[in-house]
């Protein structure tokens, strides 16, 4: 088979049958790398020499209504979007609806060098911002020849 059909990375072609076969059966995992198919919130994950750093995608959701909680390793983010009602009465017709609304939990696995005594959280612009870390014993450090 020629690249011009297949393109030329096969799994970004297994990952688009993935997503056809999800939207259609709702079951499937949305990537080869990812943990399900709509996980919410979604997330970006990185890390410097000195923390781990979490922004998880929930706009409007109410931050006092966010759970985050740090157990054995696994960090939880859950809370509730409650759903966005246009006034325009009780006889609106409702034709697509593709924003999520109710109860969502991500769990995600810290790895081991995390500081569970040093976590900060912050919410701004629909971003939950989280920043956990390290242990000392796990950053890098120089040592001196003699």
């Amino acid at each position: 088979m020629s690249d011009l059909y297949y393109g030329t990375d096969l799994f970004s072609e297994f990952e688009r049958l993935q997503r056809q076969m999800a939207n259609f059966f709702g079951t499937f995992p949305s990537s080869l790398r990812a943990s399900r198919l709509g996980s919410l919130p979604p997330v970006n994950i990185g890390a410097t020499d000195d923390s781990i750093h979490i922004v998880a995608f929930a706009p409007g959701v109410n931050a006092a209504e966010l759970d985050i909680s740090i157990d054995k390793g696994l960090l939880t983010i859950s809370g509730e979007r409650k759903p966005a009602r246009p006034d325009t009465g009780e006889d609106a017709r409702v034709y697509a609806q593709e924003r999520f609304t109710g109860a969502f939990r991500r769990v995600i696995e810290l790895p081991e060098n995390a500081d569970p005594d040093k976590v900060e959280a912050r919410y701004e612009n629909g971003c939950l911002s989280i920043a956990i870390g390290k242990r000392e014993s796990s950053k890098p450090r120089a040592i001196t020849v003699q």
